[in-house]
């Protein structure tokens, strides 16, 4: 078969276009990116149930705390009074009967050490009265493998205390533990244990070096379902995940009552899934600074989660207001000099330097419904924002799904807007959770789609039925089957990049049992992470796209996909064989693009998927080339062919 490339009417692509987006969802970011590692270490757990408008918030401070050793005799209280933080009141009263005695943390699975890293442990205590040492020590069995003692001043005063301790030895799921060294009575909060190693002193490092390469072209933060929130006293306030951690309120998360119904009671087994908000806006903000991507944060219109929700800020309540600031505020933070109220913030938290801010998303998922009046609301979102900062590039929003009535009522209403204005938005976030059938149809979707407008494909990805798709802690919906389908959608983006500019597959982490949705592009646990399938299609487009798009055809050969870009005297031909047979394909084209110099290329079962003991079951791999404009392509396939001159 003959794949055909030319060098005519070529298009500018839009630099970057391949990026992240990152949800706390799947715990990933408290138990994932965020590199504590004890759970509810300020003891500000709730216990959230509930469905549909009726939800049920408890206090559950305690969570993941309990006595040490295991049936000893320790009194354990939550008490708020004489708070050490207002934002976060809550605090241990521990009551310890004997030395040696005291709370342990569950820590999500245990603590995992590794050898020669140094960890950083931090708390703060209270004594009246007790004038003895408290210790913490890091346990393996009965192995005390680091730990340190203090003395407590007997005050009525909170005192922090910390210390540093190298690992001597490598242990998955350790015990941490905090006891006193005799019979009394102290007050405990705000526990911390990190690794020095954590990237930018905050992210897991692992985690994050995966996100380093893939060299994503933006980072979209923070969601996703939790900006809207499952009500709106529980969207994500941009504005209380900045400043001193300690001091960033606690919020439920709205995945915490993710797939709740009459048979679990209403109560997910994620009902304890919280914020700390140790990573915030500030976070996001330097490590899309690190990874080298541009930030795209994402922030709230005044309506709830729609499929949780029947709650919106009225467009004629003065309350609409608050949410319009917040997002000018978040501009503000991102760009203003230390002579702003907001950029001072940023200044005094380590960043003096503005951040280089381009994108704003307005609203995630939202449609017309129920007398929200979105259309109207986000024009004067629009208005209020681009008076400001016309320059900021607005991303909207089309809905939650593709080939509806709202999908095309929104379309019909953004390109309304871009004939009157142009620079209305930027460009129009779509989400689609679609089967590999859907997407091998509408390869060619975007051929179709009026020039007037561009795409931000902000959440996407195949569901490949009976796999466990959309389940709990189903790894095994990551197949390969679902991964080469995406591959071969997106040489349809690819070809249309004057139109689709934007493009990230969701969600990106999910932490193996505390997994809410599947499939997902990174799986981890306490100790190990590992990329799927999914991850290395994404990676490669990533790597291997151009900065012209090259018109590309085909001849008509059956499950075979193609497209194709240049940069600087390289031509990068992408060609996914969806088939069960092995076709030999021909490369040429109407200029001279050069010999076949790599051949990088995915291949396996469609039933093949990644695990933690198999993490490279599906990789990319390195083919020598045995001619330089043909190439053998294996049964389900995607390949990337680099030719150079």
């Amino acid at each position: 078969m003959k794949i055909s490339i030319s060098n005519e009417n070529k298009i500018t692509a839009a630099r970057g276009m391949t990026g992240l987006f990152i949800e706390d969802i799947n715990y990933a970011i408290d138990g994932g990116l965020y590199a504590e590692m004890l759970e509810n270490a300020n003891f500000e757990a709730r216990d959230v149930s509930g469905k549909w408008d009726n939800y049920r918030e408890l206090h559950d401070c305690g969570y993941g705390w309990e006595a040490f050793p295991s049936g000893a005799d320790v009194k354990l209280k939550i008490k708020t009074d004489r708070a050490l933080f207002p934002e976060n009141p809550h605090y241990m009263r521990i009551d310890a009967g004997a030395a040696g005695t005291g709370i342990t943390n569950r820590a999500y699975d245990g603590i995992y050490l590794e050898k020669g890293v140094v960890y950083r442990v931090s708390f703060y205590a209270r004594s009246y009265n007790y004038k003895g040492t408290v210790s913490v020590g890091i346990y393996g069995g009965d192995v005390l493998l680091l730990g340190k003692k203090f003395k407590l001043k007997a005050d009525g005063k909170w005192r922090r205390y910390e210390f540093r301790a190298k690992s001597k030895t490598e242990f998955d799921r350790a015990i941490f533990a905090f006891t006193l060294g005799g019979a009394g009575i102290i007050h405990v909060d705000c526990f911390s244990m990190m690794p020095e190693n954590a990237v930018l002193g905050v992210f897991r490092r692992d985690l994050v070096k995966l996100m380093k390469d893939f060299k994503p072209g933006f980072l979209r933060f923070p969601g996703g379902c939790v900006v809207e929130g499952n009500n709106l006293d529980n969207r994500y306030l941009w504005k209380n995940s900045i400043g001193q951690k300690e001091r960033r309120k606690h919020n439920w998360n709205r995945w915490a009552v993710h797939a709740t119904d009459e048979s679990n009671n209403f109560r997910s087994a994620y009902s304890h899934y919280g914020q700390s908000l140790g990573v915030g806006y500030y976070e996001y903000f330097r490590l899309a600074e690190y990874l080298g991507a541009k930030p795209l944060p994402v922030v709230g219109v005044g309506i709830a989660c729609q499929y949780m929700s029947t709650q919106f800020v009225p467009l004629d309540s003065p309350e609409l207001e608050t949410y319009i600031q917040d997002a000018l505020d978040v501009v503000e933070f991102a760009r203003g000099g230390t002579d702003t109220v907001w950029g001072r913030v940023r200044a005094d938290m380590g960043h003096p330097q503005p951040f280089a801010l381009e994108y704003l998303g307005i609203g995630n998922e939202q449609w017309e419904d129920r007398g929200n009046e979105f259309y109207k609301r986000f024009e004067l979102f629009e208005k209020r924002i681009h008076e400001k900062y016309p320059d900021i590039k607005i991303i909207g929003t089309v809905g939650p799904t593709v080939g509806t009535s709202t999908h095309e009522s929104a379309w019909e209403w953004t390109r309304e807007q871009l004939e009157k204005n142009p620079d209305f938005v930027y460009a129009s976030d779509e989400h689609f959770y679609v089967s590999p059938e859907w997407l091998y149809a509408n390869t060619n979707v975007y051929d179709g789609y009026p020039r007037n407008a561009r795409v931000c494909a902000g959440e996407y990805a195949a569901h490949v039925p009976g796999s466990g798709c959309a389940l709990f802690n189903a790894p095994q919906a990551n197949v390969w089957e679902g991964a080469l389908a995406e591959a071969a959608f997106m040489t349809g983006m690819e070809r249309n990049a004057d139109i689709v500019v934007m493009a990230s597959y969701a969600p990106l982490f999910a932490r193996l049992g505390y997994t809410q949705w599947s499939p997902d592009l990174i799986w981890f646990d306490g100790k190990d992470s590992y990329a799927t399938a999914n991850y290395y299609v994404q990676q490669l487009y990533s790597l291997y796209t151009g900065d012209f798009v090259l018109k590309t055809q085909t001849d008509g050969t059956e499950k075979i996909y193609a497209s194709a870009s240049e940069r600087e005297g390289m031509t990068f031909v992408k060609v996914v064989n969806a088939s069960d047979e092995e076709t030999e394909a021909e490369i040429g084209g109407d200029f001279d693009f050069g010999a076949l110099a790599r051949i990088i290329r995915l291949e396996g079962e469609l039933t093949d998927y990644n695990t933690l003991e198999e993490p490279f079951k599906i990789a990319p791999t390195e083919i020598a080339p045995a001619s330089a404009r043909t190439v053998t392509l294996s049964p389900r396939s995607f390949n990337v062919l680099v030719f150079m001159k």
